[in-house]
């Protein structure tokens, strides 16, 4: 069975203290409660946590639905964006199994960048790891007005706004993120190919920067 694999790489700096973490810690379980409920997921996705604040931690490895226990995140630190993506790279390098002339590996992955501010360390070096990988997609979300849109530009294929950290324009996000992967899921599943394809239109609460068509 082919996987497809989901890296949910989380902002947990001391800026999310309060309402934003406990939306985060929400939506993640929310997304996680909406993907079981589709057949597709079910059979295809794998889902890995990469929290980072002044350094990034694999809360959750690669792990499929039914398994997955959600993780209760604690904000703290700064903002280690660079240092997130370098992770979540080396991450992928040992989790994805790779296409080889015998057999078919794991599709490639998405990777969702949730932050609501901007990279306190050595971005550049994190950007170049990210992009030295195979993705599908790697969608950034900038949370609210203090967030750098311009620095997820930098790196993602697919850039959203939300108009601020509230609870309420955090779960919509997370349950937009379902829907992308649940799509995704049905796609692949019924031979539309590779995991690149569009991603659903989003709710109200998030702006579109750019999302890419292919």
């Amino acid at each position: 069975m082919r996987r497809l694999p989901v890296y949910l790489v989380l902002d947990k700096s001391y800026s999310m203290t309060g309402e934003p973490i406990n939306a985060v810690n929400q939506g993640l379980q929310g997304l996680v409660d909406m993907l079981r409920q589709d057949p597709h997921a079910l059979e295809t996705v794998y889902l890995s946590v990469i929290e980072f604040s002044s350094k990034p931690t694999q809360t959750i490895p690669l792990t499929d639905l039914m398994t997955f226990q959600t993780p209760t995140i604690t904000p703290d630190g700064m903002t280690g964006l660079g240092a997130a993506l370098t992770l979540t790279a080396e991450r992928i390098k040992a989790e994805v199994k790779q296409t080889t002339a015998d057999t078919k590996g794991d599709w490639r992955p998405l990777v969702f960048v949730f932050t609501d501010g901007a990279s306190t360390d050595d971005i550049a070096k994190g950007i170049t790891a990210i992009k030295g990988v195979s993705l599908a997609k790697l969608i950034g979300c900038a949370a609210g007005k203090e967030a750098d849109v311009e620095g997820l530009k930098s790196f993602a294929t697919d850039v959203v706004q939300l108009d601020s950290n509230s609870a309420e324009s955090i779960r919509a996000f997370f349950a937009w993120v379902s829907a992308s992967v649940s799509m995704t899921s049905q796609n692949i599943e019924g031979g539309g190919g590779d995991a690149g394809g569009e991603l659903p239109p989003p709710p109200k609460e998030i702006q579109v920067i750019n999302l890419s068509k292919d």
